[in-house]
């Protein structure tokens, strides 16, 4: 063997040595970490419930009812339903978890909305529909979070259908078992009949509030490939997860002992487990829903990458977005730079809702929110931004900027200003009126006598309570929803021509 051979095997050798250590290694960090996280899982989390730890079996499916029309996709939720109704009424009924919880027929949640009627998919049918609409709610979410867009939209004559996600509106625990394949699988389903129900002429909007919207847009793109899928005319996105932090990706290994048949390891299965006194939300999230919405999103980005790469993202239909500035659940940076950055013609248009820019509250805010709308403000763009933000630094005042593509810029003032002590929007607040009778923060706000939980602030020492302190002061319904509903007005009598 030459001295050349020689080098090249021993530098081979070297090689699958170096690959097999930096594997090894890997799979130790990866131990570790599930590992770390069974310990603090088992000895941190409550005891589960049996929303927590039961399942129901006739949940949706994409490998067993994949071939299911949309009256059968209902079919299948009103067997789901009455599976869980059936399974409430062998739970302990003396339980103090339950007695509280969105699954006593009796509590405050189920007086507050009468039931909770939108945790299944609904439709709203105007008697001569001048266009139809397809809606996704969010993860951990019900149709509920729709439901203002649905009728803004039906107002003005459009047949909408909001959609149950498999996996929601039912049980926690079945957030544990369901597969982002499910998801997409019902979301073609229904577009399928609404297609079929929408004349050539008439517009087809798809839409969807966070992980909702990252659903619309990967089948929006879908469609730009395959000629089965009808192209939406117009794509409407809440708060959309477009890409998720980087810690997302340890869910698809901290839940390794979840696989050991172990009661006690059932907790593993979840990241965080609290009380469900949300009639339309879930509260307690199970690693499982981390790790299907961030391999959602990956899926989304990977196919934006193609679609941009082909020149295919040109034909994309108007994207039409409302996004916090501030938004702890998605951020608002996988709006702006990873979908709009790619995005051609100013008929796309994304609606930043800034933090509250009082002179007085600007001791206690972060620079990064005003940083970025500077930044894209000042960037070239191919789409048009609108900003809503205050007037002057000096009041509360609500006006909203338009910059266009070409660097023309239009001032509309409103009749808005910011609430007292509102410091700024969120990732929750926005599909919500301030008056949502669930959700709404305005005084009065609620129903039967059951205040809102969006109005509910508590002070107190932490753990006083089986809710988190924290949580109460999160806006949890939108100052501003007026902003959208005339966007959405205004949408409508364009596509439709009147």
């Amino acid at each position: 063997m030459s001295n050349l051979g020689r080098y090249t095997a021993i530098a081979a050798r070297q090689s699958w040595k170096l690959a097999f250590r930096l594997t090894r290694l890997a799979l130790i960090i990866c131990l570790a970490i599930a590992l770390g996280f069974t310990l603090y899982a088992v000895s941190a989390l409550p005891t589960l419930q049996p929303w927590q730890s039961e399942r129901l079996h006739e949940e949706f499916s994409a490998l067993l009812h994949g071939n299911l029309d949309f009256n059968g996709y209902l079919q299948q939720e009103e067997k789901l339903f009455a599976e869980m109704h059936e399974k409430i009424a062998g739970w302990d009924t003396q339980n103090e978890a339950y007695e509280f919880s969105r699954f006593n027929p009796k509590s405050p949640a189920n007086r507050l909305v009468d039931g909770a009627q939108y945790n299944r998919t609904f439709r709203l049918i105007p008697p001569k529909a001048r266009g139809h609409a397809l809606l996704m709610h969010g993860l951990t979410d019900s149709p509920y979070s729709m439901k203002a867009m649905a009728e803004s939209l039906y107002a003005r004559g459009m047949a909408v259908t909001v959609l149950r996600l498999p996996g929601h509106g039912t049980l926690p625990s079945m957030l544990t078992e369901m597969h982002a394949r499910d998801w997409h699988a019902a979301v073609r389903i229904a577009a399928r009949d609404i297609a079929a129900r929408t004349p050539a002429g008439q517009p087809f909007y798809i839409g969807g509030y966070s992980t909702g919207g990252t659903l619309a847009l990967q089948y929006t793109l879908d469609a730009l490939e395959d000629t089965e899928l009808r192209r939406p005319d117009r794509v409407l996105l809440v708060s959309p997860a477009i890409e998720l932090t980087r810690i997302a990706n340890l869910a698809s290994i901290i839940d390794f002992f979840s696989i050991v048949p172990i009661p006690v390891l059932e907790k593993v299965r979840w990241q965080e487990v609290v009380a469900e006194y949300d009639p339309y939300k879930f509260n307690s999230f199970p690693v499982n829903a981390s790790r299907q919405v961030n391999q959602a999103t990956k899926a989304l980005q990977r196919t934006l990458i193609k679609a941009s790469e082909s020149g295919r993202i040109a034909q994309m239909p108007p994207v039409i977005a409302w996004q916090s500035v501030v938004d702890s659940t998605v951020g608002a940076v996988g709006a702006s730079d990873t979908l709009f950055a790619k995005l051609k013609g100013p008929e796309h248009r994304l609606i930043i809702f800034d933090v509250n820019r009082q002179q007085v509250l600007s001791s206690v805010q972060r620079p990064g929110a005003r940083a970025l709308i500077e930044r894209i403000s000042a960037a070239k763009r191919t789409y048009t931004l609108d900003v809503v933000s205050n007037t002057d630094p000096a009041n509360t005042h609500i006006s909203v900027v338009r910059l266009a593509p070409d660097g023309t810029q239009t001032l509309r003032e409103t009749t808005l200003d910011w609430p007292h002590n509102l410091v700024s929007l969120g990732h929750v607040a926005l599909p919500f009126p301030p008056n949502d009778p669930v959700y709404g923060f305005l005084p009065g706000s609620g129903h039967k006598g059951v205040p809102s939980i969006g109005s509910w602030l508590l002070r107190g020492e932490s753990g006083a309570t089986t809710i988190s302190l924290g949580a109460l002061t999160r806006l949890r319904s939108n100052p501003f929803w007026s902003l959208i509903d005339e966007d959405i007005g205004q949408l409508v009598a364009a596509d439709s021509g009147k």
